[in-house]
């Protein structure tokens, strides 16, 4: 696999991951607070649900490409699970080099 693309397809999911987020903390937000309407939550709901597995492999496939320790590995992981936590992730590692492919294919 090319780490480029891997770098470049773990970014964009990250990104997707939190915005999924935020499209399902809306909907629940209204499902809840107001009691409108549960469509949010039903649209929402899925699209997280499988942005999230994607996330998950996604991450478990830029480890082992791009090399990242256990700990690094680890971090990506649990980024998934707050909100917002997969951007913190993706600028961590950009800022760190750990996206960085270049590092990755000369190793």
């Amino acid at each position: 696999m090319n780490p480029s693309t891997v770098a470049t397809a773990f970014r964009v999911v990250a990104v997707a991951e939190a915005l999924s987020w935020i499209g399902l903390l809306i909907g629940m937000f209204v499902k809840y607070v107001p009691e409108t309407t549960e469509l949010g939550v039903q649209i929402f709901g899925p699209i997280h649900g499988a942005i999230f597995v994607a996330y998950v492999v996604v991450a478990l496939v830029a480890a082992r490409v791009l090399r990242w320790s256990a700990g690094t590995t680890l971090l990506a992981l649990v980024a998934s699970i707050p909100p917002l936590m997969t951007i913190w992730f993706e600028r961590r590692a950009s800022r760190s080099g750990q996206l960085t492919p270049v590092e990755a294919a000369a190793a």
